[in-house]
């Protein structure tokens, strides 16, 4: 057995820290364990990280480009966390783990399906042992699921959760399923599991007694492509969808389809190209014109727009929805003759909802987010 402290822990929780005096051991690895743990140990639990003897967590030595160093990966992952790494084929492994466990708070693993239970530290087990313990699971598919045993990784999730069949472009080579940037598999499992252990907390305080949650991948990525299923439902209905943008010349078939950068629904949003598009693939906006009368008056007196306040074709949600191309080309006629910075200044200041987009260069320096 061997153990240090992770990166940025400190023994110093303010007084303050929600969740000073709990105590988690966190058996989990890569990213959507962890993401969960790590927010734990930011609102002040004390945070025990059991990894492999040889190697310890996967990510520790991934992509490491600073010699001498654990990776970048592995460090946004983990900090704040104490760490030990057990042999759990070893008696020895598995008393110190017990030993861990009895006085715990809560517990929270994302091994292999299954393999919690196989190495004697499945719910039964740990709740006979420490009642007033929580635990919690991070798997790729629910309990039940023909895909139980299945593991998932992000794209895994993300594909079988409705995200990737409805994300990208809608027509050609470019129509394939594709997977988000953001961590809708990994990350955001972790904070629902987070909710969950949250809430096992405060009904222990009534109760006394832990309690089992479980957290599928894929449920965590269905919650967030709800609005998909509102679609659906309404597809199954009606036979078409006319607020997304390839209506009317998309085939329409059983499912709903990659939305390109349709907001969905009767709310008009696009990205448009800004100036400087012709040399920076990122000199875009992001707009969104507003279903109500207030804010399509605003859109239209900062554009400029003020004809279509009276316009039959543009003056209601149900009408620009209709005519949604000629929507786009005007507004993208205006947007490619200025900054997307300073489109997105001059239209927020009137009341518009809009946003630049943004890459990561452009975010790692920008002032607002490194004050």
């Amino acid at each position: 057995m061997a153990s240090n402290t992770a990166s940025g822990a400190s023994n110093d929780v303010p007084d303050t820290a929600p969740l000073k005096g709990v105590k988690v051991i966190d058996w989990t690895q890569v990213q959507s364990g962890p993401s969960c743990t790590q927010m734990l140990a930011w609102m002040g639990a004390e945070v025990i990280k059991v990894e492999k003897v040889r190697g310890g967590d996967p990510t520790r030595n991934e992509m490491n480009d600073v010699d001498g160093s654990y990776s970048l990966y592995f460090l946004q992952l983990n900090a704040n966390k104490k760490s030990v790494t057990l042999n759990m084929k070893n008696p020895e492994g598995k008393k110190i783990l017990t030993d861990l466990l009895k006085d715990a708070d809560v517990f929270v693993e994302n091994i292999g399906p299954g393999d919690v239970e196989k190495l004697g530290f499945g719910w039964d087990a740990v709740h006979a042992l420490n009642p007033r313990l929580i635990m919690a699971s991070l798997k790729g598919f629910n309990k039940g699921s023909r895909f139980e045993r299945v593991k998932a990784f992000e794209p895994v999730a993300q594909s079988a959760g409705g995200a990737a069949s409805t994300t990208g472009w809608y027509d050609g080579e470019r129509n394939v399923p594709t997977q988000s940037g953001a961590a809708l598999g990994d990350s955001n499992s972790g904070m629902h599991l987070l909710i969950a252990i949250l809430s096992a907390l405060l009904q222990r305080q009534r109760t006394g007694v832990g309690c089992y949650v479980y957290q599928s991948m894929q449920n965590a990525v269905l919650n967030l492509c709800r609005v998909k299923l509102r679609d659906q439902l309404i597809l199954d209905r009606l036979g078409r969808l006319s607020y997304y943008d390839c209506y009317p010349d998309y085939q329409w078939g059983k499912a709903v389809p990659r939305a390109a950068n349709a907001e969905g629904g009767l709310v008009l949003g696009w990205c448009y190209r800004a100036k400087g598009w012709e040399t920076d693939q990122n000199a875009y906006v992001y707009i969104v014109i507003q279903q109500s009368a207030k804010g399509f008056e605003n859109f239209c007196r900062a554009m400029g727009f003020e004809d279509w306040l009276t316009d039959p074709r543009f003056n209601t949600a149900n009408a620009r929805d209709e005519h949604k191309r000629e929507v786009y080309e005007r507004v993208e006629r205006y947007t490619m003759r200025y900054d997307k910075y300073e489109l997105t200044k001059e239209l927020g200041a009137k009341g518009v909802p809009v946003g630049p987009v943004l890459d990561w260069h452009e975010l790692e320096n920008d002032p607002d987010l490194n004050d």
